[in-house]
């Protein structure tokens, strides 16, 4: 399933690219620009984000926005737990009914990590796992 990109996070994308060396598979924008979420590929985490997180940092400077890095994946689960990092996910389940849901089990302590702040985090999971991987919804168990 390809990903569609408007020309703003096409630009992100290569000035991330440009600075990090290392490629981004998909990247949201948040409503005033403020803030992006970078899908890295697999095994670029590291490289992105650089030693004491300079490099991520001097691309957040670049843009004046902050970043949030997601480690893609080709399977939706792990994707999907991906998505919903730091917080400890035991499990993620994919039930495919009338809708797809991910149904994701999280740390008790973490449902407000995973949730994020005014629902954030797991909104921009819903919407990076419908765009790669037509998940209807991702509920928290």
């Amino acid at each position: 399933m390809g990903v569609t990109l408007d020309d703003t996070a096409r630009r992100f994308l290569a000035a991330f690219e440009d600075v990090t060396g290392v490629d981004g598979r998909d990247c949201l924008v948040t409503e005033g620009g403020d803030r992006l979420l970078i899908v890295v590929e697999r095994g670029g985490m590291s490289e992105a984000i650089g030693p004491d997180g300079r490099t991520v940092k001097r691309f957040e400077a670049r843009i004046d926005a902050q970043v949030r890095l997601i480690e893609g994946s080709d399977d939706p689960e792990e994707f999907v737990a991906n998505a919903l990092a730091p917080a400890a996910v035991y499990n993620v389940t994919i039930s495919e009914n009338t809708d797809t849901v991910a149904y994701v089990e999280v740390a008790e302590d973490d449902h407000g990590v995973a949730i994020g702040t005014n629902g954030r985090t797991i909104d921009a999971a819903r919407t990076l796992a419908k765009r790669h991987f037509d998940i209807d919804d991702v509920q928290l168990i």
